[in-house]
């Protein structure tokens, strides 16, 4: 049966059925549709229209070159590497800082956002100081046979880093508004620990993680400040696509680095879609059978 919610007297209802209840709220609307369309629409348009006008046997000819491939390829692989780590490193830091919370937690959670205020710049020279063969942590890393710097793993490491916050701040308020009832309830039903994180938590949490793996993901392929100081950007070994745009806009090759640009926005738009697309299957609720945890 349908209920309909009755409408207070006198309310004006704009053309898309939202009441207006706050003086102004047209004004407000078409405010905010004119910076989204000048600020996001009109970019990305002229960014997916310029490679197009060159010629598209131009654009397919600076997508065919091996370098461009292999730098796309190797953003996109360790975006997709960095933002898994994320999301696995992102859910014990989260567990750690609500459940948990050791001694310290609160300066732990502090320390959560460094990546956030750090200059992306900063944090390249860093990792790449601490990583590089001389570094404190590359040297013994380095006697191992390990080689982090200048090489695609530390390209991977300096994209968990800036993409790790975004898995932590999307998961812990979910964490913290998921009730300690359901935990115990299914463990005096007989759930072991494991059953418990696999059919409470985790239906709970996984909208949040995939929102916190796309966000870090979608960072993670445009990132730039703080990969080229540790990738080294040796072509065809360690050049992130990012950097590649910009050494084709120092050659005047305009076609190629809107060619390279316009692949990065439709891939990672793609993602983002799919990703919210799992969203909406996930479940959003709480509705978790305790009794098949037992």
């Amino acid at each position: 049966m349908s209920h309909s919610v009755p409408q207070a007297p006198g309310l004006r209802r704009l053309p898309f059925g939202v009441p207006a209840v706050i003086p102004g709220r047209t004004l407000s609307f078409g405010l905010t549709l004119f910076w989204v369309t000048a600020l996001v629409v009109l970019p990305l348009t002229a960014l997916a229209t310029k490679p197009f006008g060159r010629g598209f046997k131009v654009m397919l000819h600076a997508l065919g070159d091996a370098r461009a491939l292999h730098a796309l390829a190797l953003s996109f692989g360790c975006a997709l590497g960095a933002a898994s780590l994320c999301t696995l490193l992102g859910l014990l830091l989260a567990w750690v800082l609500e459940r948990v919370r050791p001694p310290g937690w609160r300066l732990l959670d502090a320390l959560v956002d460094i990546p956030f205020a750090l200059p992306t710049a900063v944090a390249g020279i860093t990792l790449t100081s601490l990583y590089a063969p001389t570094g404190w942590i590359g040297a013994p890393l380095d006697r191992l046979g390990i080689k982090v710097a200048f090489t695609p793993l530390g390209i991977t490491l300096a994209l968990v880093f800036v993409g790790l916050p975004f898995v932590v701040r999307t998961v812990l308020p979910v964490l913290r508004e998921l009730p300690r009832e359901l935990e115990e309830a299914a463990e005096t039903l007989g759930a072991r620990p494991g059953q418990i994180a696999r059919r409470v938590l985790l239906p709970a949490l996984a909208p949040a993680l995939a929102t916190g793996f796309g966000l870090a993901f979608a960072r993670g392929v445009g990132e730039y400040g703080s990969v080229i100081f540790i990738a080294g950007n040796r072509p065809m070994v360690s050049e992130i696509a990012p950097l590649l745009i910009v050494i084709r806009l120092q050659e005047f090759n305009y076609a190629g680095a809107s060619a390279i640009g316009l692949v990065m926005l439709l891939a990672a738009a793609l993602c983002l879609l799919a990703i919210t697309a799992l969203r909406r299957r996930l479940p959003a609720s709480l509705g978790v059978r305790l009794g098949g945890a037992a």
